[in-house]
């Protein structure tokens, strides 16, 4: 599986560009899966649910199933929290995941900036960091593609994979 990461500071467009790219290269006729790292507690599962029940008593995993999908709830209960190679192994084949997050991993990114956030640019000081996205045309070191283009963004991204 090739992949290939989406990184930038809070509110710089990371999500929607992520959104963008999956919609943009599925419609290629590829497959992607995505991942993404959260920096803060999350829960997709709801109290008083049955799988919220299961978990609070104790179960390592939860698996919910439907007839349209199926998820797999872990919980670590106080151990290490997984790297990304064992993330990425626990991913069915596709032909490119895009992570979103995961700054200091060594896989290559694309960062997502906005002008308007005030914040400065990571690429500099990043080798990972491939090209940048932008809204405005900052001096990156590194090709500078419009945020908006997406067309674009999805072309780099295929061509860096070899996709």
């Amino acid at each position: 599986m090739r992949v290939f990461g989406v990184t930038g500071w809070k509110n710089s467009g990371k999500t929607g560009l992520m959104e963008r790219l999956v919609a943009e290269i599925c419609g290629r006729g590829l497959t992607v899966s995505t991942l993404k790292h959260a920096h803060h507690t999350f829960d997709v599962d709801h109290p008083g649910k049955d799988s919220h029940r299961h978990r609070v008593a104790g179960a390592s995993q939860v698996i919910l199933s439907s007839r349209n999908r199926w998820a797999l709830m872990s919980e670590l209960r106080g151990a290490d929290e997984p790297s990304l190679e064992t993330l990425l192994g626990k991913l069915d084949p596709v032909d490119l995941v895009l992570i979103e997050g995961y700054k200091r991993e060594s896989h290559d990114k694309i960062e997502a900036h906005r002008a308007a956030t005030g914040q400065p640019l990571i690429a500099p000081g990043d080798p990972t960091i491939v090209a940048v996205a932008s809204d405005s045309a900052p001096d990156a070191g590194v090709p500078v593609l419009h945020l908006d283009d997406t067309g674009a963004i999805a072309d780099f991204i295929l061509e860096r994979v070899g996709l």
